[in-house]
């Protein structure tokens, strides 16, 4: 089965075996197969945050497909949110938007689905899953049990979890529990979305517009029409540094900028260190490029391969080494044999 049709960078080879599963039996069902046959697997959620190998996967590609969204509403207008972790996530924003439910609104418009939140930590414009999470459901693909794991127990930090940590491919998310505020007010602190508004408070509603008429400004909204949104959406993590290490630069870059991290780190924005390493909006290497209005996505032109694109990243990152010590980490999942 071919897996570029299933990513939204478009580029890679297929896999030797492919499930759509369904449910949570056909997940166990699907990891017993896997392991019978001696085949490495992999858990597909929607591809937005994938970057397949040329030569595809030699092994079990499980898709998963859990459905249904469960609204439980109880005391000082908490609202608790399970929703399945093949649903798509910004129906499930959109959703809780149109039910007054605060919490998601900045989240608007990324793409993927709701069991890819947890296993980054999915963040945008000043606000994360974290903070809303409650429990993900999963299943122990070593026993095949099924399991709620708490937000502790979650290990949540910048763009990373358990998940794709200290038990990377242990878990597969089924389903996530989000803990929302009924009648709450929108969080409004990043500055795009500050600069947005005029007046103090804001709708759910209003914020919800304004970050995905940002996000298509920049291409970050999935658009058949948009070139520019055949991507992974953010290919490099914006990179977590010691505050003297950032005295170091900021003394050779007055200009650098810099958004506070916690315990005396700083983080640096990787567009910038992008752009300063010479690499323009628009830059093009064949059929892949640099996304024409963010920086921070590498795109397929069309007709890309997945090489194409690797040594685009290759390029940028070795650059961004030469001149700032700085090494950028990739934040899509590469997948080989």
């Amino acid at each position: 089965m071919a897996l570029a049709p299933f990513t939204t960078l478009g580029v890679g080879g297929a896999a030797r075996c492919f499930v759509e599963a369904l449910s949570e039996d056909e997940i166990i069902a699907a990891l017993g197969y896997g392991r019978e046959h001696g085949l490495n697997i992999f858990i597909l959620g929607g591809g937005s945050n994938l970057l397949v190998s040329d030569d595809g996967f030699d092994g079990l590609v499980i898709k998963v497909d859990i459905f249904g969204v469960q609204f439980q509403f109880g005391e000082e207008h908490k609202v608790l949110v399970s929703a399945g972790a093949g649903e798509e996530w910004d129906d499930l924003v959109s959703v809780c938007v149109d039910l007054d439910l605060a919490g998601l609104e900045c989240l608007s418009g990324i793409p993927g689905k709701v069991g890819g939140t947890p296993v980054q930590n999915v963040g945008a414009y000043g606000q994360d899953v974290s903070e809303t999470i409650v429990s993900v459901r999963c299943i122990d693909r070593e026993t095949c049990e099924i399991i709620d794991l708490n937000a502790d127990e979650c290990r949540f930090g910048y763009r990373s979890s358990i998940f794709n940590t200290a038990a990377r491919d242990r878990y597969v998310v089924t389903s996530v529990n989000f803990l929302l505020e009924q009648n709450g007010k929108p969080k409004v602190e990043y500055r795009d979305l500050v600069q947005r508004f005029d007046k103090e408070d804001p709708t759910l509603s209003e914020v919800r517009k304004a970050v995905l008429a940002i996000r298509s400004s920049k291409s970050m909204v999935i658009d058949p029409l948009d070139p520019d949104s055949r991507s992974a959406g953010s290919f490099f993590k914006n990179p977590v540094i010691s505050l003297e290490r950032f005295d170091e630069l900021r003394s050779q870059w007055p200009a650098i900028p810099s958004f506070p991290a916690g315990d005396g780190s700083v983080k640096v924005p990787a567009a910038w260190l992008i752009e300063n390493a010479g690499f323009a909006k628009g830059t093009r290497r064949g059929k892949a490029g640099i996304s024409t209005k963010h920086t921070l996505a590498l795109v397929n032109l069309g007709g890309a391969a997945a090489a194409d694109i690797i040594c685009l990243r290759d390029e940028i990152r070795q650059k961004v080494v030469e001149i700032f010590a700085i090494e950028l980490m990739q934040e899509p999942v590469f997948l080989a044999s």
